[in-house]
């Protein structure tokens, strides 16, 4: 039995795998189950669109990709998506899931730190990012290269699901703060570089993508429509028995964007895991104007949520590219020297 109004851990996911309540071709790969999380994987099929779209209530996504499908986009051996335009792409897994249970997508920590924005599309659905209680159906990912050009292929993860159980209370709020010290306080994306393949783990030079950032009297100038990778100021701790979503602050408060990819599974951060002295990693855009930032600024929120139970295993427990990270950038890049 699924208890009410939580996030579920990777036990119960792995139970609802085992029911056949989350399906894939080929089946779920067990490193896909996070400690409250499943990632996803690309289809092998993809279009390029002319906009982006929600579907009518009660429509399904392959109906309206029709309408606005330019061409489209074999997955099966590798393609280019290029900066500037916007795909739709089929997610291998399918739902069935059991009344009460619904979820909430969110782009992986590596895809975000790239800025590639991504977002879940089901059927019925007008919502991004959001899966109705007992929705039964496919998935679909819209994929918006904003800064680099990627390589990605049938399999590729690009986002993940939290899946949870009635409606999770909203346990506490922690306002996050950036980190403008140090002798690199952040990098700022190069435009026009090469393309970034999002399988090739350390693949990548970071300075044909990358520049290094200095804080002049603890600030920098955001400027409009650049891409940026900053660091939290405080450490971030998960408990065993919480999970965390990192969200956008009021825009009074600052225009530009803090956080694209914004789960924080059980364990990040905590000696558990093996990962005390973890700092939360910002992907930061300007909006319209120059904007100043100050070392210590609020740029974000972490809201908890409760578990159902405490997961078998923590974030970090067996390893991970971002337990007990600082400011760094994602895991397709070699080690800035």
């Amino acid at each position: 039995m699924i208890p009410a109004d939580a996030v579920l851990p990777c036990q119960d996911l792995e139970a609802l795998v085992a029911a056949d309540a989350i399906t894939a071709p080929g089946g779920i790969l067990p490193d896909q189950i996070q400690p409250a999380s499943l990632d996803l994987r690309l289809g092998a099929r993809a279009w390029r669109v002319r906009a982006s779209f929600l579907p009518r209530p009660g429509g399904r996504v392959i109906d309206r990709i029709a309408d606005v499908a330019m061409h489209e986009v074999d997955l099966a051996a590798g393609a280019v998506l290029e900066r500037g335009c916007v795909y739709i792409a089929e997610i291998a897994e399918s739902l069935s899931l059991p009344p009460g249970v619904g979820g909430r997508a969110n782009p992986k920590s590596s895809t975000g730190r790239v800025d590639l924005f991504v977002r879940l599309l089901t059927d019925g659905q007008p919502a991004f990012d959001d899966v109705a209680p007992a929705y039964t159906g496919p998935l679909f990912v819209e994929i918006a290269p904003q800064t680099f050009s990627v390589l990605v292929r049938n399999g590729t993860r690009l986002n993940q699901l939290r899946i949870k159980s009635g409606r999770p209370p909203l346990l506490s709020v922690t306002s996050v703060g950036v980190d403008l010290t140090g002798e690199v306080c952040g990098y700022r994306a190069r435009r026009h570089s090469g393309v970034i393949d999002m399988d090739h783990e350390g693949g990548h030079d970071p300075h044909d993508f990358w520049e290094a950032l200095v804080a002049r009297r603890g600030e920098i100038v955001l400027d409009p429509g650049e891409f940026y990778i900053l660091c939290s100021k405080d450490e971030v701790v998960i408990p065993a028995l919480q999970a965390a979503e990192m969200t956008p602050i009021d825009p009074a408060v600052g225009e530009f964007r803090a956080h694209y990819a914004g789960f924080f599974d059980p364990g990040f951060g905590t000696p558990e895991g093996a990962g005390e002295g973890s700092r939360g990693v910002l992907e930061v855009r300007s909006r319209e104007t120059p904007f100043l930032l100050e070392n210590g600024q609020i740029v974000a929120r972490l809201v908890f949520e409760p578990l159902a139970a405490r997961p078998s295993r923590l974030y970090g427990a067996a390893g991970s590219h971002y337990q007990r990270q600082g400011l760094a950038l994602s895991k397709h890049f070699r080690a800035w020297t």
